[in-house]
C-alpha cells in the first residue's frame, strides 16, 4: 500500500512539473541573467558601485537582463529603446518607487520623493510644478540666487589673490546649499558654519544612506535583524535632522503668530520662501490630502537632498572634466568673451545664447548623471521586448550605462561637447524627452526641480568659467582623478581641491 501511494505521489508530482513548465514556456519568457543562488540570489555579485555592476552584466548578458536581490526580482535596462519601454509606453505600471527602512525612517514614512503614485503624490507634484517650483516662483527667487552666486565668485576670487587653494568640492555644497536653504528657509547656511556644517553632513549622509543596499529589506528572514545597523544610523540621521528643522520651523511659527497679533488676527506679509508656503498649507487645512508637520518635515528634507548635492556635484565633475580637457575650456571661454564680455558675468538668461556651455553641460550629464540610475516598481506584469516582467519587480534605468553605450555615441568615454552641436544631436536636451539622456528622469515621476537646476548650472557652470583659469593645486596638471564614490548619488571620490587664476576684474564680481 505504501508503495502505492508513493507511486502515485510522485507521478502526481512529475505531471504537475511538467504542465506548469509547459504554461511558463506558452508565456514570455524572463530576461536572461547570471546564475543565482539560492536565498541571496545575485547579492554576491554586487558591487558597491551598482551601475558599474549593472553595466558589466549588459556586456555579458545583454541591454536587459533579470536579477534577484534576495527574495525581490530585478530588472536592469541598459538602452534608450528599453528605458522609453518602461518609463513611457508602459509608464503606468512603473510609477511607484520602492521604500527601504532607512527612507522610511529618515523621511517620517511620510517622502514625496519615493510616495507611491496617488492622492498625496499628486498634490505635491502639482503644487511643486505649479507653486514651489514654477517658473513665476523661481522668477521671484532670481535675485537670491544671483546673489548666492556672487558671494561664491567673491570668495573664490579672494582665495586667488591671496594664492591659496580652494577646496571646489567643499565650496560648491556650501553655494547650493545657501541656495537652496535661502530660497526655502530665509537662511544662509554660512551664517551659522555649525549649522551649516551638520546640515552639510545630514545631507550627504541621507544620499549616501539611502543609495546603500540594506539585507533587511530584500531578505525576508532577515527583517527583524538590523545586520548592517542602517536601522541605527537611520534612526540617528533622523534625530539630527528633525532637531535641526524643528528649531527652524518652531521660530518661524513664533514670528508668524506675533505678525498676527501685531495686525489684530491678520497678515498684511505675503509669503516670503517655500517653509512660508508650506505652512500656509498645513495651517489652513483646507487641501485636497491630508498635509502634516511630518509631510513638511519630509518635503524640505526631499528638496534639500535633491536640490543640494545634485547640482553640486553636476558642477564639479564639469569643472574636472574641463581641468582634464584644457581645449574645451579654452573653447568655451572664448565663446563667453564673444557673447557676454568683460563687463558682467553669466546669468540665467544667457543660456540660449550659449549653445557650447549648454553642450558641455549636456556632455557633463552624459558622462556622470548625478543619480546615475532610474528606480521603478512595478505594479504589474508586462511585456517588454518580448521579456515577461513581473508584478512588484524592481526596476532600473541605468542611465549611466547608456550614456556610454558605444551603438549610440561615438567615442562614449571621451569628453567631447562638440557632439552635440552636430547634425541630429543638437536637439537632445535634458528635459526628459531623449531617452539617450536622462538626467532628470522623465514623465510623471520626472524630477520637479528640473527648471531650477537647468538655470542653477548655466549660472554657475558659465561664472566659473568665465571667471577663472583652473590648476590642480597639486601641480599635478591635467589629471583629476575621474573615481566615483558609492551611493544614491554618484560623486566624485576624492575632493577637487585647485588653484585660481582670475581673468575677470574683481569689479565684474561684485557688479560694481
Amino acid at each position: 500500500m505504501d508503495t502505492v501511494l508513493i507511486t502515485l505521489y510522485t507521478a502526481l508530482f512529475v505531471i504537475t512539473t511538467t504542465f506548469l513548465l509547459l504554461l511558463r514556456r506558452r508565456g514570455p519568457p524572463s530576461p536572461p541573467g547570471p546564475l543565482s543562488l539560492p536565498i541571496i540570489g545575485h547579492l554576491h555579485l554586487l558591487g558597491p558601485r551598482l551601475h558599474h555592476t549593472f553595466h558589466e552584466f549588459s556586456l555579458k548578458y545583454g541591454p536587459l537582463i533579470q536579477l534577484k536581490l534576495g527574495s525581490i526580482p530585478c530588472v536592469v535596462a541598459s538602452t534608450p529603446e528599453l528605458a522609453r519601454e518602461f518609463l513611457k509606453t508602459n509608464e503606468l505600471a512603473f510609477s511607484s518607487r520602492k521604500h527601504s527602512t532607512a527612507i522610511d525612517i529618515v523621511t517620517y514614512d511620510s517622502s514625496f520623493a519615493f510616495s507611491p503614485y496617488g492622492p498625496y503624490w499628486k498634490y505635491i507634484k502639482k503644487l511643486c510644478t505649479y507653486e514651489l517650483l514654477g517658473a513665476r516662483n523661481l522668477g521671484h527667487f532670481q535675485p537670491i540666487r544671483n546673489l548666492e552666486v556672487r558671494s561664491f565668485l567673491q570668495l573664490l576670487m579672494h582665495k586667488s589673490f591671496k594664492g591659496e587653494s580652494v577646496n571646489v568640492t567643499d565650496e560648491l555644497v556650501r553655494l547650493t546649499s545657501n541656495v537652496i536653504s535661502h530660497m526655502m528657509l530665509s537662511i544662509r547656511c554660512s551664517e551659522d558654519e555649525g549649522d551649516a556644517e551638520a546640515a552639510r553632513t545630514v545631507i550627504r549622509e541621507v544620499t549616501q544612506i539611502f543609495g546603500e543596499f540594506d539585507v533587511t529589506d530584500i531578505i525576508w528572514f532577515c527583517k527583524k535583524f538590523d545586520l548592517q545597523g542602517i536601522k541605527k544610523r537611520s534612526e540617528d540621521i533622523q534625530r539630527r535632522y528633525d532637531a535641526l528643522l524643528e528649531k527652524i520651523i518652531s521660530d518661524r511659527e513664533r514670528s508668524r503668530r506675533q505678525n498676527r497679533d501685531k495686525h489684530g488676527g491678520g497678515n498684511n506679509e505675503e509669503a516670503k520662501d517655500f517653509l512660508d508656503m508650506l505652512l500656509d498649507v498645513m495651517e489652513s487645512g483646507d487641501t485636497e490630502v491630508k498635509f502634516t508637520r511630518e509631510h513638511l518635515k519630509a518635503l524640505i528634507l526631499d528638496f534639500f537632498t535633491a536640490g543640494t548635492d545634485t547640482t553640486a556635484i553636476a558642477t564639479e565633475w564639469a569643472i574636472a572634466e574641463l581641468i582634464n580637457n584644457p581645449n574645451v575650456l579654452k573653447k568655451a571661454q572664448e565663446e563667453i568673451s564673444r557673447i557676454i564680455g568683460t563687463k558682467r558675468i553669466v546669468q540665467e538668461s544667457d543660456a540660449p545664447d550659449l549653445p557650447y556651455l549648454q553642450a558641455i553641460i549636456k556632455e557633463t550629464f552624459r558622462l556622470h548623471p548625478p543619480i546615475p540610475m532610474l528606480s521603478r516598481k512595478s505594479t504589474s506584469d508586462c511585456t517588454v521586448n518580448g521579456y515577461k516582467i513581473q508584478a512588484k519587480s524592481l526596476l532600473f534605468v541605468n542611465i549611466w550605462s547608456i550614456g556610454r553605450n558605444p551603438n549610440y555615441w561615438e567615442s562614449p568615454m571621451e569628453f567631447r561637447p562638440e557632439r552635440f552641436l552636430e547634425k541630429g544631436r543638437e536637439s537632445i536636451d535634458v528635459k526628459g524627452q531623449h531617452f539617450e539622456l536622462l538626467p532628470f528622469g522623465t514623465g510623471r515621476r520626472g524630477c520637479p526641480g528640473m527648471l531650477l537646476a537647468i538655470q542653477e548650472v548655466v549660472s554657475i557652470i558659465g561664472t566659473m568659467v568665465q571667471c577663472f583659469d583652473w590648476k590642480l593645486a597639486d601641480g599635478s596638471g591635467n589629471n583629476v582623478d575621474m573615481t566615483e564614490r558609492s551611493g544614491l548619488t554618484a560623486p566624485r571620490a576624492f575632493d577637487l581641491v585647485c588653484r585660481l587664476y582670475p581673468r575677470v576684474d574683481p569689479a565684474t564680481i561684485s557688479g560694481a
